[in-house]
C-alpha cells in the first residue's frame, strides 16, 4: 500500500504536542501579570494557531507587547513542566518515514519555542521545523509558511498535505494548493472544523497514521 501523500507537513500545538494547556497557562499568566484581567480558557483557546504579538496587540494595542514579553518568558519557563505528548504520535512519525514520506513543521510558533517543544514530547529526532515565525512576513491562514515549508522540501504544493488542529491550519492549506486533514483533539471545536470543508476530519492519532498511509482505502 503506497502512501496517500509525498510530503506531509504538520502544524505543532495541538496537533504533534498537546501544548493547550501550556498556551492557555501562558496567556492567562499574562493577562493577569500585565492587566490585572481573568481571561478563561475558551478566550484563549481562539488565540491558538496565530502569531502571538498580533493577536496581543489585536487585543490590547497599548500592551500588547508586555504582554508578548511576559507571555514568552514564562511559557519558556513553564514548557518541560506543563507541555504533554499525544499517544501514538512517535510511531505515526516513524511509519511515515518509513513509508518515504517526507515530513516537516510549518508552525507560527518561534523557531526556539517549536524545538523546545518538539523536545519535550520526544520527537525532535524524527521531525524538522520547516517553517516557523521567522521565516515569513505573512502567517496563517495566508499560505505563506506552507509554501515555504514545501518548498525547504523540495515539494510541489500539489504533492502535499498540512495537517492541523485548526480552522487557519485548513484555510491555509487550501490557499497554499494542498490537501487538508483537520485533528480533533487539538484548540478547535469539531464542528467549526467541519465546517471548513477539510478533506479528512479524524478523531484520532490511529485514524490519521491510517489515512495518511492509505491504510483506510480499499
Amino acid at each position: 500500500m503506497r502512501p496517500r501523500f509525498h510530503t506531509v507537513l504538520f502544524d505543532l500545538d495541538g496537533t504533534l504536542a498537546d501544548t493547550i494547556p501550556l498556551i492557555v497557562a501562558s496567556y492567562q499568566h499574562a493577562f493577569r501579570t500585565v492587566l490585572g484581567e481573568e481571561i478563561d480558557e475558551a478566550r484563549a483557546r481562539a488565540w491558538i494557531g496565530r502569531p502571538l504579538l498580533p493577536a496581543l496587540l489585536e487585543e490590547s494595542p497599548e500592551h500588547g507587547h508586555s504582554l508578548d514579553l511576559t507571555y514568552r518568558e514564562w511559557n519558556l519557563a513553564n514548557t518541560a513542566r506543563l507541555i504533554q505528548r499525544y499517544d501514538g504520535v512517535p510511531e505515526m512519525l516513524e511509519a511515515l518515514a518509513s513509508a518515504g514520506v517526507r515530513m516537516a513543521v510549518a508552525t507560527s510558533k518561534r523557531r526556539q519555542t517549536a524545538r523546545l517543544a518538539l523536545e519535550g514530547v520526544g520527537i525532535d529526532h524524527l521531525i524538522e521545523v520547516a517553517a516557523a515565525l521567522e521565516d515569513t512576513t505573512r502567517h496563517k491562514p495566508e499560505p505563506d509558511p506552507l509554501l515555504h515549508a514545501a518548498a525547504s522540501l523540495g515539494s510541489q504544493p500539489c504533492d502535499c498535505v498540512y495537517v492541523g488542529d485548526a480552522t487557519v491550519d485548513v484555510l491555509a492549506a487550501r490557499a497554499a494548493g494542498m490537501a487538508a486533514i483537520a485533528v480533533s483533539w487539538g484548540a478547535a471545536d469539531r464542528e467549526a472544523l467541519a465546517a471548513t470543508g477539510p478533506d479528512a476530519l479524524v478523531d484520532t492519532v490511529a485514524d490519521l497514521t491510517a489515512y495518511l498511509l492509505g491504510h483506510d482505502e480499499g
